[in-house]
């Protein structure tokens, strides 16, 4: 009985080796927790788990801004993903701007796996506004916030699009903006975020809206992405609204091996329809966000190869 018991308890310890040895552990560098984000992480790790069977699990560390995230994939090792960006990993691998003196020669193995629903900027204007467009702003009572993308970004635009001083910037916080447009105290408020945003949700769902679209010289001018958040995304919206966003993109580096890679490649795209159930964001993340990645992970590589989405010379090692 003792041989028998001693041979179980061996056979206990060598399934449960074996089970530690199968799990891959990935820390997962996200944004700041409460930020949609955060959200995202959360999601994805959950979605991880599932459709490895357990197989992969994520970490998910919070962050306090994309210029972390990059400056730390220099010193962590193994299977470390954060998300940013193209830009910042370009300007890290160059050291231009807040890179500048910080370039680090680990930023050249920085590798994408798979893009994540865009910074999107909404300008959202309420219907007794009589706003219809960028010039119609001129004299009106707008809410920017304050040190977001969305809050820099919006003033940049006031500014290209001849509107900066003819504009009253409301002071008030970015998390007030529903209520402070449903009161009157504003005319319209800028976010970004991925679409659908919760706040722009908020403000359709419980007062009139319009968020304003860009025409395609004012996209150029920008010098962002354009994105398209189709009819009927938020409520009385009933055309698409043609805007700017700012690409975000899940990297791993060169220490991640292949096949870990591959396997959280794949099952990001399988996984994706599913989260998008959950979370509409997802729905967002279309292979047309594809040309935004710069050099692609090999693992990642592999799948996109099977799967027969089309990569640019610049994306393979």
């Amino acid at each position: 009985m003792k041989l028998i018991a001693s041979l179980l308890s061996s056979s206990v310890l060598l399934l449960a080796t074996t089970a530690s040895v199968a799990e891959t552990r990935v820390t997962y560098k996200s944004a700041k927790t409460g930020s949609s984000y955060y959200q995202m992480a959360v999601e994805l790790a959950e979605a991880m788990k599932k459709g490895t069977d357990g197989d992969i699990s994520i970490t998910v560390e919070e962050s306090q801004g994309s210029v972390q995230n990059v400056m730390e994939s220099g010193i962590r090792q193994g299977n470390y993903v954060f998300t940013t960006p193209p830009a910042l990993v370009a300007l890290a691998q160059t050291g231009k701007a807040m890179f500048e003196g910080k370039s680090k020669p680990a930023f050249d193995e920085i590798r994408a796996l798979f893009p994540i629903p865009s910074l999107t900027m909404h300008f959202v204007v309420s219907s007794e506004s009589g706003i219809d467009d960028f010039a119609g702003m001129d004299g009106k009572s707008i809410l920017l916030g304050k040190g977001s993308f969305g809050a820099s970004e919006g003033a940049k635009y006031l500014g290209l699009f001849g509107l900066e001083g003819k504009v009253e910037l409301a002071e008030v916080e970015l998390s007030n903006a529903v209520a402070a447009l449903k009161n009157g105290q504003i005319d319209g408020f800028v976010t970004a975020g991925s679409w659908p945003a919760p706040n722009v949700i908020e403000a359709a769902a419980s007062t009139g809206v319009q968020v304003l679209s860009l025409d395609d010289e004012q996209i150029a001018a920008t010098g962002r992405t354009r994105m398209v958040i189709p009819a009927g995304t938020y409520s009385g919206q009933e055309a698409d609204i043609v805007t700017t966003s700012l690409p975000v993109v899940a990297y791993a580096t060169t220490a991640m091996d292949d096949e870990t890679a591959y396997q959280m490649t794949r099952t990001y795209w399988e996984q994706k329809q599913a989260m998008a159930g959950t979370s509409a964001w997802w729905g967002s993340v279309d292979a047309s966000l594809m040309g935004n990645l710069g050099q692609l992970h090999a693992g990642a590589i592999r799948y996109y190869d099977e799967v027969g989405m089309e990569l640019t010379a610049a994306q393979r090692p």
